[in-house]
């Protein structure tokens, strides 16, 4: 008896548990969509990488403008120096520079941080997609689990009124004690297991809680069921295969690829700069010129700097950039080919997907038939309880495929728009 209300307590207490569960703050999958946009850590992320080639990419700009540079410094000298200058003097000097021409350098270094903009914008798209799939995968996975909690519990009524049948029958020495025996081993089994599916959902929660960054915050979330099964067409592969994220990233990257080809072959060409510069200097006879305290000049400068001998070193950084992106060509190739597959392949399992709930919930129908009739045929006396135990474990099998089939086409549903780039 004390087992028995063990046993007993323990049912109240999950049951409770779930209650409890309901009563939390509860979120839509839409909800749970657009908090893991505003919170996910790696979205946050890629959205500092964004930032910072934004940055560079102003650096870039900032490179084809003038530059303006000043310094201002004290001098002291001793002997001998100070019988040809002045013992002391302040200095003063200002400095524009403008680089007239370096072989496009400047012109192909902000053309490859804009597109290295665009990569990390196609990056984030990919990252966003990834979270997007998580989280849905995630709120999917707590409704199976909270179906299979429900399923649990309704099962162990089943379980409880039969064994309080068989008591009865036991007490007016109409069965044996094994007939009771076998009822109680699977009441036991089934406690385990909604002990199990509770600590599931416990962990699936923490998990999505991370996800959308909802990680100290108790909330539950609402349950959208409704399946609404149809078969799915094949769609246009090459449209597919363009719009995912993954072709953007390969394409800037290519892109980046044959810009840095060009800088490399920029230094190989001369470059060409002008800069002038205004000095002012104060001490006593300081200006040579005329014994004055102070002087002030100008200084005009022109640069032309021609690489001439490096013995190929430079061309041969050309043509090792050159062989980097046509392996990056072949990775766009290689990967436009494994999207394709992916795409076929997603498709089949969200077509079997359905077909499996189909087939599982006429098993279902099966089984609570099976159940309804041993039942009957239990009350009129005509079979042992040991029959309706089994009707019920297969009911309880069939009703946790229908579970399973559910989610699994959700999931792979959400699989599938991803796959197609309309996620």
């Amino acid at each position: 008896m004390k087992r028995n209300h063990n046993k007993t307590f323990l049912l109240v207490f999950l049951m409770f548990l779930s209650g409890f569960v309901q009563a939390q703050q509860q979120l839509s999958l839409q909800e749970v969509k657009s908090k893991a946009l505003e919170n996910n850590k790696k979205l946050k992320k890629a959205q500092s990488i964004i930032n910072a080639s934004i940055a560079a990419n102003a650096a870039a700009k900032a490179a084809a403008k003038p530059t303006v540079d000043a310094s201002v410094f004290g001098l002291y000298l001793s002997d001998p120096f100070k019988t040809l200058l002045p013992e002391y003097s302040a200095n003063g000097s200002v400095a524009v520079t403008q680089v007239l021409y370096a072989g496009n350098k400047i012109q192909t270094a902000k053309k490859m941080t804009s597109s290295a903009v665009d990569l990390q914008t196609a990056q984030k798209n990919l990252t966003e997609d990834e979270v997007l799939l998580s989280t849905e995968t995630a709120y999917w996975q707590i409704v199976n689990l909270k179906g299979k909690i429900a399923l649990a519990e309704q099962y162990l009524k089943l379980l409880n009124t039969l064994k309080k049948d068989l008591q009865n029958s036991f007490d007016a020495g109409l069965i044996y004690k094994n007939d009771l025996l076998k009822v109680e081993v699977q009441e036991n089994e089934a406690i385990l297991n909604l002990t199990k599916v509770n600590d599931g959902l416990a962990i699936a929660k923490l998990n999505l809680a991370q996800i959308i960054g909802l990680y100290d915050v108790e909330f539950d979330i609402k349950e959208d069921s409704s399946t609404d099964l149809e078969l799915v067409a094949q769609t246009d592969i090459k449209s597919a295969i363009n719009s995912r994220s993954e072709i953007g990233i390969l394409n800037k990257a290519i892109e980046i690829s044959e810009y840095q080809g060009k800088l490399l072959k920029g230094n190989q060409m001369p470059t060409l700069a002008v800069s002038a510069n205004g000095l002012a200097s104060y001490g006593k006879n300081i200006n040579f010129s005329n014994g004055s305290d102070d002087m002030q000049a100008f200084v005009g400068l022109v640069t032309l700097s021609v690489p001439i001998l490096d013995w190929g070193g430079r061309k041969q950084k050309v043509k090792e950039q050159n062989f980097e992106t046509e392996a990056r060509k072949y990775e766009l190739e290689e990967t436009k080919e494994l999207l394709s597959i992916e795409i076929q392949n997603s498709l089949l399992m969200l077509n079997q997907s359905i077909t499996q709930i189909e087939l599982s919930r006429k098993s279902l129908g099966q089984a609570e038939e099976n159940l309804r009739l041993n039942q009957d045929r239990f009350n009129a006396g005509t079979i042992l309880g040991e029959d309706v135990l089994e009707a019920q474990v297969l009911w309880q099998k069939a009703y946790s495929d229908v579970i399973d089939a559910k989610a699994a086409y959700k999931i792979m549903e959400a699989k599938y728009r991803k796959a197609i780039g309309e996620y």
